[in-house]
C-alpha cells in the first residue's frame, strides 16, 4: 500500500480511550522520575571516575546508541503507523520487529569493526573488550525502541513507562553498590548499563507476548512495508539523535575524554529539558496517526503552545542554577561544566518544535517534509562543531547545539504550518493555553483512581 493509500485508509480518530492530560503527566513523570535516576547514576559514576572515565564511558554508550539509531531503519516509526491504522497486522509486525533487529543490529556491529579497524581514531582510543561489549548491545537498543512504538500505538503508555524506569534503576543502584565496595570501574559501569538494556527490552518482549497481541508468523511482504516507510522517516530520526549525540562523539575525538567528561555532565542536565516534548509526544501520537489533517494541526499547535509556556521557566532556572548544579552536585573538578550548561539551556526551544512538529508530521505520513527541517539543524550542528570544537571544546560544541536546535525548530515550524494549513501565529502561545493546561491537570489528579 503506498503512502497515499495508507493515509486515505486512516480511519476517524478513535474515542478518548484515556485522558490525555493524565496520560501526558504520567508519561512526563516517568520521564523525570528516569532524569533524576540518570543524574543519580552520573553523579556515582563522575564522582567515582572522574571526568576521563566519565568521558569513556559516555563515550561507549554513544557509539551502542547511536548505531543502533543508525541502524533501525525507522521500523519502529512504521510501527506506531501501521499498528495503529491496522491492528490485525500488530502480530506480524512484532515478530518482524524481532527479526529485523537482530538482523539489523548484527549487520551494524559488523560494518563499526571494519571502520575501526581502517580508521583507529573512529574508536576514540576506547578498550576493545568494552567495545565489544558495546557492539552487543546495538540489536537490544534497535528491539527496544521498535517494541516500543509498537506497545505505545495501542495506547500501552503505563507498562511503556515502567519499561523505562527499570533499566536506570538497576544501573544506579549495581554502580552505587560497586562503589560502596570500592570496585566500579568502566568496564563494571558499561557491563551493568548493558544489562539494564537488556532487562528493559525483555520486559516490553513479555508485554508484546503476554498482553499485547502476541507473536505471529513473519511477513516478508509487510517487512518491506515496514522498512519502505520506516526508511522515509529514518533519515530525520538518524538526523535528530544526531543532532544531540554526534557532538559527544565529536567532541571526544577532537578534544578528548575529559572535555567529554564535563560536557556530558551538562548535557545530563540540558536534556532533563527534553523530556517534556517527548512525553506529550509519545501520548499525542496514537491520536494524530488516526487525525483527519485539520484535527492534526489542531492538536499539534497546541500541544506546542503550552510545551513552550512549560519550557521558558525551566530554562530560566536551569541557566541560573547551573553552578549548583554542575559544581556543588559534582564537586569541583567539573566547573568547567557551568558555561556548557547556560549555552545549552536555550536550545530547548528548538528542540520542543523538532521533537513535537517532525514527530506530527511523521504520524500523518509525511515524515519527508520534517526530514527537511531536521536536515538544518544537522547540517548546521557538523559544520558549527567543527568550526567551534577545536577551539573552544565544550563551549563550543554547547554554543553550536543551540544554534542548530533553534534553526531546525524554525525550519520545521514554518514547513508544518505550510503543509497542514495552519500560520505560524498558531505556535505563539496564548493565556487561554494555561487556563486549559491548569483545568486538565486538577481534573487528571481528582479523578478517581
Amino acid at each position: 500500500m503506498t503512502s497515499d493509500r495508507l493515509a486515505a485508509a486512516v480511519p476517524p480518530p478513535a474515542p478518548s480511550e484515556r485522558s490525555f492530560a493524565s496520560a501526558a503527566i504520567s508519561t512526563f513523570g516517568t520521564n523525570i522520575c528516569v532524569a533524576v535516576l540518570s543524574l543519580a547514576n552520573v553523579l556515582v559514576v563522575a564522582r567515582a571516575l572522574g571526568p576521563v572515565g566519565r568521558g569513556d564511558l559516555v563515550f561507549l554508550t554513544t557509539i551502542a546508541m547511536l548505531t543502533g539509531t543508525l541502524a533501525s531503519l525507522g521500523v519502529e516509526e512504521a510501527n506506531g503507523n501501521l499498528a495503529g491504522i491496522e491492528p490485525s497486522s500488530r502480530r506480524a509486525l512484532a515478530t518482524n520487529s524481532l527479526v529485523l533487529s537482530l538482523a539489523l543490529g548484527c549487520a551494524a556491529a559488523g560494518v563499526l569493526l571494519i571502520l575501526m579497524a581502517a580508521l583507529p581514531g573512529v574508536a576514540g582510543g576506547s578498550d576493545p573488550h568494552l567495545r565489544w561489549l558495546a557492539l552487543a548491545a546495538i540489536p537490544l537498543a534497535i528491539l527496544q525502541i521498535y517494541l516500543q512504538f509498537l506497545i505505545r500505538a495501542d495506547y500501552g503508555f503505563a507498562f511503556t513507562n515502567i519499561a523505562s524506569v527499570v533499566g536506570p534503576i538497576v544501573t544506579v543502584s549495581v554502580n552505587a553498590l560497586l562503589l560502596a565496595l570500592g570496585v566500579i570501574s568502566v568496564g563494571t559501569a558499561m557491563a551493568t548499563w548493558v544489562g539494564a538494556q537488556a532487562l528493559g527490552t525483555g520486559l516490553l518482549v513479555w508485554f508484546v507476548a503476554r498482553r499485547l497481541s502476541g507473536f505471529g508468523r513473519p511477513d516478508r511482504r509487510l517487512a518491506g512495508r515496514m522498512v519502505g516507510f520506516g526508511v522515509k522517516a529514518h533519515a530525520g530520526r538518524v538526523m535528530k539523535t544526531g543532532n544531540y549525540r554526534l557532538d559527544q562523539w565529536l567532541l571526544g575525538a577532537m578534544a578528548g575524554s575529559r572535555e567529554l567528561g564535563l560536557y556530558s555532565v551538562a548535557v545530563a542536565w540540558s536534556e532533563a529539558l527534553f523530556y517534556l516534548p517527548e512525553a506529550l509526544g509519545m501520548v499525542m501520537r496514537p491520536d494524530v496517526v488516526r487525525a483527519s489533517p485539520n484535527e492534526a494541526l489542531r492538536r499539534s499547535t497546541r500541544v506546542f503552545r503550552v510545551a513552550i509556556l512549560l519550557t521558558i521557566p525551566l530554562v530560566a532556572a536551569l541557566i541560573v542554577a547551573a553552578p549548583i548544579l554542575c559544581v556543588t552536585v559534582f564537586g569541583d573538578r567539573f566547573r568547567g561544566s557551568i558555561d556548557d550548561l547556560r549555552l545549552l539551556a536555550p536550545g530547548a526551544f528548538g528542540m520542543v518544535a523538532l521533537k513535537l512538529l517532525s514527530n506530527s508530521l511523521t504520524a500523518q505520513r509525511k515524515p519527508m517534509l520534517g526530514n527537511a527541517a531536521i536536515g538544518v539543524a544537522f547540517v548546521a550542528t557538523i559544520a558549527l562543531d567543527v568550526l567551534l570544537i577545536p577551539a573552544h571544546g565544550g563551549a563550543g560544541a554547547a554554543l553550536a547545539s543551540t544554534i542548530a536546535y533553534t534553526a531546525g525548530g524554525i525550519a520545521v515550524a514554518a514547513i508544518f504550518a505550510r503543509t497542514l494549513g495552519g500560520r505560524l501565529a498558531d505556535f505563539s502561545p496564548r493565556r487561554a493555553d494555561v487556563v486549559e493546561l491548569s483545568r486538565r491537570v486538577v481534573s487528571s489528579l481528582r479523578k478517581p483512581r
